[in-house]
């Protein structure tokens, strides 16, 4: 990261996009934990709804068997006698009385067994307490947890036994008419359905805190923590809605949902606190949390890589382009490619430079490298005998020959000399091949009838560039190491033909050959590649200027003829001389 958070406008872009995929990262972890909490709070309202369903389903099934048993006691007359004898007496009054009513061949009816067993599953219903009433007293037949009856006998119809309140349960009131005379009461059933057990099947349900409210206001809480839940149950009666929020404390809120029962007179109301909610779920929203940030950190490292590789490209370019203004060519390992616009200017600016290294080189540097062989050529080089001789050579022909080949002569060697000094470096093969036939004139005059040289090079070969006056020094290594000046022919050859993938030129003679240690020494220092290559000035400054002038495209091999004499061969490899071309029209 460090490597791009000190370019300015990489430094820019991160913090940006860090703050970018910060802020939608947190956007998306808040949606998600919105949406998981919402479906938390619809998963409460659902057990709510069924925790209400299962009470209402409960209180119609009792208030069905209620009506069920009203019908039983009008089809039998032996339950309405007995109702009769418990109505209006005290316990001794009821026994006396249904004894003396009851006939010895007819079974003994029991209105309050036929009621426990008929009503009350045994008296373990859901189903308390029954009473029934006269205008000013009642008498109550009770079931408790165990299923044990108890009755209470003449009651007022004042006493606290017959307080109807939401805390004690429901009850349903139901007329006892004369069977044989419609319109006139006997009296009254009061049925009651204990609270406790009708909503104990609601902590089946997952609520945190439930209640049940009478049209009253009085509250039963079915589920909570006593007085704090009370007064929740009431502030969310006094809101007046059916579902919502409300505010409990600073940064506390509480879902709740209410529900009317228009039959039994109540609401149910269940209420979720959220605080509670989010501790349940603690390990989900860790989940959530732990997978937002992870996909922020992955997106970082990815920005962090591309904005890091961008930053390497940029880099490179800028170094690349001071490299340039320092004329600083050393080759670098080229840049890596990646599809866009940053790699694309990266590899196109490291091809400029070799452009321009080789550029420089075949033009500026070899410019000075050919002055430099010039120098030495006319320093060192050309033996000053050699102009001496030609001289001589020249004014013995002229007393002894016509004026014609006087003029041959000098107009070659004027030629030649010429050429030399012309300031063309870049010349093709073709050239250079005239300027060694001008020199090997010359020596056919020198050596008259004891010299001989031919031509045989291909004519694809004629327009390869190539630098100047590299030939005429190989040459001239013949007549000054190999000639026979007594010898009648001295012959020298130049073959050059095209291969698959390069071109092939050898200067051959049948002069001297050189010894295998000398041969030796030579081939492994051409091989080496040294600019020292071997001890004769002129073929160490033609391997040179080649080897500079072609690359690792050139190469040159000496080796003894059979019979007499050496050969050079001089290699070229197609793809040198292309890259030779194409910098040379640049």
């Amino acid at each position: 990261m460090r490597s791009f958070m000190q370019i300015k406008i990489y430094r820019g872009k991160f913090i940006a996009y860090a703050v970018f995929v910060v802020s939608i990262g947190l956007a998306l972890g808040a949606l998600t934990c919105a949406i998981l909490l919402d479906q938390w709070v619809g998963n409460s309202r659902n057990e709510a709804s069924g925790a209400f369903s299962r009470v209402e389903n409960s209180l119609q099934y009792d208030s069905d068997r209620i009506e069920a048993f009203m019908q039983r006691v009008y089809s039998n007359s032996g339950l309405v006698s007995d109702i009769r004898s418990f109505l209006g007496n005290n316990a001794e009054g009821y026994l006396t009385s249904r004894l003396q009513g009851s006939q010895y061949n007819r079974p003994l009816v029991s209105f309050p067994d036929d009621m426990k067993s008929f009503l009350s599953n045994g008296g373990k219903g859901d189903i308390t307490q029954i009473s029934l009433h006269t205008e000013q007293e009642g008498n109550v037949v009770s079931f408790d947890n165990n299923g044990n009856t108890s009755y209470q006998f003449r009651l007022p119809n004042s006493d606290e036994t017959f307080r109807e309140t939401i805390q004690r349960g429901f009850v349903y009131h139901k007329k006892l008419s004369d069977p044989n005379q419609i319109s006139r009461q006997i009296g009254e059933f009061r049925f009651l359905v204990s609270s406790d057990r009708i909503f104990k099947t609601v902590q089946n349900y997952h609520v945190d805190e439930a209640a049940a409210v009478s049209d009253s206001g009085d509250v039963y809480l079915i589920a909570g923590n006593g007085r704090g839940s009370e007064e929740l149950i009431r502030r969310i009666m006094a809101d007046g809605r059916t579902h919502g929020f409300l505010s409990t404390g600073f940064m506390d809120r509480t879902y709740f949902v209410t529900f009317h029962s228009n039959e039994f007179d109540y609401r149910f109301v269940s209420t979720v606190d959220l605080a509670s909610l989010i501790r349940q779920k603690a390990n989900v929203l860790l989940i959530v949390f732990l997978i937002v940030l992870a996909a922020m950190i992955c997106v970082l490292l990815l920005i962090v890589y591309n904005l890091r590789e961008d930053a390497n490209f940029l880099r490179r370019i800028i170094a690349s382009i001071g490299r340039v203004k320092t004329a600083d060519f050393t080759p670098v390992n080229p840049a890596r490619y990646r599809r866009n616009e940053y790699g694309m200017i990266a590899r196109e600016l490291d091809d400029m430079i070799r452009q321009l290294d080789r550029h420089i080189r075949t033009n500026y540097l070899l410019k000075l490298k050919q002055q430099e062989t010039e120098m030495k050529a006319l320093q060192h080089q050309i033996n000053p005998h050699f102009l001496y001789n030609t001289l001589e050579v020249i004014r013995s022909s002229a007393l002894v020959h016509s004026a014609d080949h006087t003029s041959d002569a000098i107009a070659t060697l004027g030629a030649l000399y010429r050429d030399i000094v012309k300031n063309e470096n870049i010349i093709p093969l073709g050239s250079e091949l005239n300027l060694l036939q001008k020199y090997l004139k010359i020596m056919e005059f020198k050596y008259p009838d004891r010299f001989f040289y031919q031509f045989n090079v291909d004519t694809a070969l004629l327009s390869l560039p190539t630098v100047k006056f590299w030939l005429q020094p190989l040459a001239e290594n013949f007549f000054i190491h190999g000639f026979h000046p007594e010898s009648e022919f001295n012959l020298l050859l130049v073959n050059g033909w095209e291969e698959a993938g390069r071109f092939v030129l050898e200067i051959v003679d049948n002069g001297n050959w050189i010894s295998e240690e000398q041969l030796a020494e030579i081939r492994q220092k051409l091989s080496r590649g040294d600019d020292a290559s071997v001890d004769s000035i002129g073929l160490r400054n033609v391997y040179t200027r080649l080897r500079f002038f072609y690359g690792k495209g050139f190469s040159m091999r000496i080796d003894n003829n059979e019979e007499a004499g050496v050969k050079i061969t001089v290699i070229l490899s197609k793809e040198a001389t292309d890259d030779v071309q194409a910098a040379d029209r640049r």
